[in-house]
């Protein structure tokens, strides 16, 4: 696979975060060739740059010229891209993060959104991002043709102003949008709240996995969730709105939890709903199980993704694996749900002993091993 990005701001090698030689995914897409070829036509200019959703740090790296704020959800992303600068031969403090949790410095005068998969976290973002535009900013949605609809055009006209776009090319298409001193956009997004069968609240945030309500994996999860000891260290791994924590403190309030997602609207979803549950709870945004030590817990309980961004891959899920076996007491157990179809039962052998089906349904799968 090529590595080579060349665009009117010169010629890039990137690479996505955790490369995988035997994966042939790029570390950008033709989006994001046709928005950097856009600002160099237009002569985009200002102090002020920001990238939004740039998802392994093409964007960023490219204008790293004017210095660009990236704001992201993703500490995997951030990562990405400062592994990018540096590759680069790019001091990666050129380039500000700003996680989305937080709102970027504005005023801003270029902007470039790479639309993200889910409508509700567009929305969120560009209600925030409104108020820190001026009538002047340069505002640039890029997606692939498959991710622009017309819900998405609405999105930016409802909070921006008008927004034609431009003909496709190599199935992608730019959103160009005007800011309408005169609109007065509505509210954005308010977080869902919903709850489980159990009566525990859950709170929901834009983009985070199953943020209106249960889905079936999880459910079948927290039918075959393992007995805890007292004082029981469990780590949910991928905690998204934290869910499987809060029942599993709700269950057994004894045990000490540790929450982890890479994802930062995650995480504080996750505070919310844990913090209802749980008052002494951890939390981590953080790739994978960084930051938590060997051999520290006793159970680590994980719903692990099969794509990354838009492709399919199973090289997520066995981080997810390995980093378990590491933060694993010995004879601690990891217990995953997943899709059938995907043979996760083999791949857990190779970190795992008694690899066993604890539960099933014609869809997903509960497997449990045990740390060597």
């Amino acid at each position: 696979m090529d590595h080579i990005l060349t665009v009117p701001q010169g010629t890039f090698t990137l690479e996505r975060a955790h490369h995988d030689p035997g994966e042939p995914l790029r570390a950008w897409d033709a989006a994001d060739e046709l928005a950097l070829a856009h600002l160099a036509e237009v002569g985009a200019a200002g102090d002020r740059w920001l990238v939004v959703d740039d998802a392994h740090g093409a964007l960023a790296t490219a204008l790293a010229a004017h210095h660009p704020t990236s704001w992201t959800d993703s500490v995997v992303t951030m990562a990405a891209t400062r592994a990018n600068l540096e590759r680069n031969g790019i001091d990666p403090s050129t380039v500000t993060f700003v996680p989305s949790t937080s709102d970027p410095v504005g005023p801003v005068d270029v902007v470039v959104v790479k639309v993200p998969r889910t409508l509700a976290v567009l929305e969120d973002e560009l209600h925030r991002l409104r108020p820190l535009l001026h009538a002047g900013s340069v505002v640039v949605g890029a997606g692939m043709t498959k991710a622009v609809h017309r819900s998405t055009i609405a999105a930016f006209e409802g909070a921006i102003g008008p927004t034609p776009t431009s003909r496709a090319r190599k199935k992608a298409r730019l959103l160009l949008a005007s800011v309408d001193p005169a609109l007065e956009p509505g509210p954005g997004p308010a977080p869902l709240r919903w709850a489980t069968p159990e009566g525990l609240e859950v709170t929901g945030l834009p983009g985070v996995f199953s943020a209106s309500g249960m889905d079936p994996g999880t459910r079948l999860l927290l039918a075959h969730l393992p007995d805890q000891e007292p004082g029981a260290v469990v780590v949910d791994l991928g905690c998204g709105t934290g869910v499987v924590a809060a029942t599993v403190a709700h269950r057994h309030p004894d045990v000490a939890l540790v929450c982890c997602d890479d994802s930062f609207r995650a995480v504080a979803a996750a505070r919310q709903t844990v913090g209802a549950v749980a008052s002494d709870a951890t939390f981590h945004v953080t790739d994978v199980l960084d930051g938590v030590a060997d051999a520290s817990a006793d159970v680590v309980l994980c719903n692990p993704p099969f794509h990354a961004g838009g492709a399919r891959t199973t090289s997520v899920a066995y981080r997810m694996f390995a980093g378990a076996q590491r933060v694993l007491r010995p004879g601690g157990t990891l217990t995953v749900v997943a899709n059938r179809h995907l043979g996760h039962h083999v791949a857990l052998r190779r970190w795992f002993d008694d690899v066993a089906v604890v539960g099933s349904d014609p869809r997903f799968v509960v497997l449990r091993g045990r740390r060597r």
